[in-house]
């Protein structure tokens, strides 16, 4: 647990987002406040609010609640992999939502790479103006020897290019499990899980230039809950080559011991705190 008071992290946090030196690796939290302009239900983030989301409201057998890639598996065996994709379609790429206020503040420090597990789009909107790159995570494609889709924008839209970027160093979005721009795509179910985990492993699903771009960096955890397998799976796999001492943050209030025994291992800090609340003040100014 960070001993530095919360006013000198948060300094230090902005300053190395604006640098580049903090990676901010977004979870499911940093949409609480997100609701829907048509009728105000919050947008679909977590694992269960995916799953209700998915089911029509209603609670799936328990086993299947534990997580949402079950779930999902499950729909993919009964009605196709397609149902699994209309649903997240509808949900990212057509309901129109309202701006979260922590991606308001990202937007205005404009990090030079971002990670983000969620799959709406509102990252992709942040940085609308400005050139930047865009890497996808997929699943389960025939014809590519990797698990990603890279894209350029020059601030008028996006159009795919291939592994190399010409320019490396333009600011990074990174959507792990995918979103619903510019071609959608996701990691939703258990049998995409277990093939972008197995290729991210074996460092098929990260372009070289962002395995370089990473060394040494430090994460800021914003929004996550490490309890999962899945998901601790990825982040250690995704902030390999991390700095030391520490390699990051995380806000987690009230975090288990199965989290706290997670941070310790990879070398990140547990701050006792949400980051809306953390960053309430700022977020307001």
């Amino acid at each position: 647990m960070s001993t530095i008071p919360l006013a000198d992290l948060l300094d230090v946090w902005q300053s190395g987002l604006a640098d580049g030196s903090i990676v901010p690796y977004l979870g499911p939290g940093v949409l609480a406040d997100v609701t829907s302009l048509a009728d105000g239900r919050k947008i679909p983030a977590t694992s269960e609010q995916l799953i209700l989301a998915m089911n029509g409201g209603r609670p799936m057998a328990p086993k299947l609640m534990y997580e949402f890639p079950r779930a999902a598996m499950n729909v993919e065996l009964k009605r196709g992999r397609g149902a699994v994709t209309r649903f997240l379609d509808a949900t990212y790429g057509e309901a129109q939502w309202t701006r979260a206020a922590l991606h308001d503040w990202l937007a205005r420090l404009r990090p030079p790479c971002v990670i983000d597990i969620n799959r709406d789009t509102q990252l992709l909107d942040s940085y609308a103006a400005i050139p930047h790159l865009l890497i996808v995570g997929c699943a389960r494609i025939g014809g590519a020897d990797h698990r990603f889709r890279l894209y350029l924008s020059a601030g008028d839209g996006y159009r795919e290019i291939p592994p190399e970027p010409t320019d490396p160093m333009l600011p990074v979005l990174f959507k792990p499990m995918g979103t619903a721009r510019p071609v959608p795509a996701y990691i939703a179910s258990d049998a995409d899980y277990v093939d972008y985990i197995t290729e991210l492993m074996g460092g098929f699903a990260l372009p070289a230039f962002f395995k370089a771009r990473r060394r040494g960096k430090r994460y800021l955890l914003l929004g996550m809950r490490l309890d999962r397998d899945t998901e601790r799976m990825i982040l250690s796999n995704l902030i390999h080559d991390a700095a030391a001492d520490p390699a990051g943050w995380a806000l987690i209030a009230g975090a288990n011991d199965k989290e706290r025994r997670f941070c310790r291992r990879l070398g990140i800090e547990l701050v006792d705190a949400e980051a809306a609340a953390l960053l309430a003040d700022t977020l307001a100014a």
